[in-house]
């Protein structure tokens, strides 16, 4: 992930409304709607956030990086298959505040319809928070463990995954009181979801690439009592 470069250049209020907006560049300090603005007119392979007023401009992913992705968005798929109501995102722009507009590797979220706390914009953005967000990280120094994991506890995001790749290990953050504490691992050595029920992640098995382990352990998760349960209150909503 791109580390900000404050490059001391001027914020270009002044560019509001222009017809062309200026390209973004990482370090530039803007307000969200400027920065839409002129994200919408960038290159559709380019991925940019704003993250507390400050742009951010994504380099070119390894290997690495894709393969955990892949996983990943595997895993939650899996989830959103066996509980209606609930929504897989995969690098879907959430407008959050008026300074922030990250692009998350992927999130699940309730739709608003099922007592969901998200919102959908009239041009079909993620507006708000998303109840369980994730990341994958280079390393534990990276913004998302820094700068990104502030915005999403400010927003209201329930529980935060980042998959940290150089160290090889998962952290999961559980806002409680409006700040993320760090969840420990269930005595069967796996994160159980408290937004989430049934939604168990062997930490070992995704770092591991091991897919048959990593959807086993989903599969006994989605069994139990505490997922029925919670299918049972999002079809309450309909």
């Amino acid at each position: 992930m791109a580390l900000p470069i404050i490059s001391g250049t001027p914020q270009l209020d002044d560019q509001i409304g222009a017809s062309i907006p200026v390209p973004l560049e990482t370090g530039d300090h803007l307000c969200q709607k400027e920065f839409h603005a002129r994200y919408e007119m960038m290159r559709t392979e380019t991925k940019a956030e704003l993250i507390g007023g400050i742009v951010y401009i994504h380099a070119a992913l390894r290997r690495s990086h894709g393969r955990a992705h892949s996983l990943l968005m595997r895993w939650l798929g899996c989830y959103e298959d066996a509980t209606p109501g609930v929504e897989a995102c995969d690098n879907a722009t959430t407008i959050m505040s008026d300074d922030s507009e990250p692009q998350p590797d992927a999130c699940l979220i309730i739709a608003p319809d099922r007592g969901g706390q998200i919102q959908f914009t009239d041009d079909d953005y993620l507006k708000g928070a998303p109840e369980l967000v994730a990341e994958i990280a280079s390393s534990t120094e990276s913004f998302d463990l820094h700068a990104k994991k502030q915005t999403y506890q400010r927003a209201g995001v329930k529980e935060y995954l980042v998959v940290v790749l150089r160290q090889q290990k998962i952290f999961w953050f559980a806002n409680r009181n409006n700040a993320f504490e760090e969840m420990s691992l269930e005595p069967d050595g796996n994160f159980h979801s408290q937004v989430f029920p049934g939604l168990w992640l062997d930490p070992r098995a995704l770092i591991a690439l091991d897919r048959i382990q990593l959807l086993h352990v989903l599969k006994m998760g989605l069994c139990d009592q505490a997922h029925s349960d919670f299918v049972g209150r999002l079809n309450s909503h309909r």
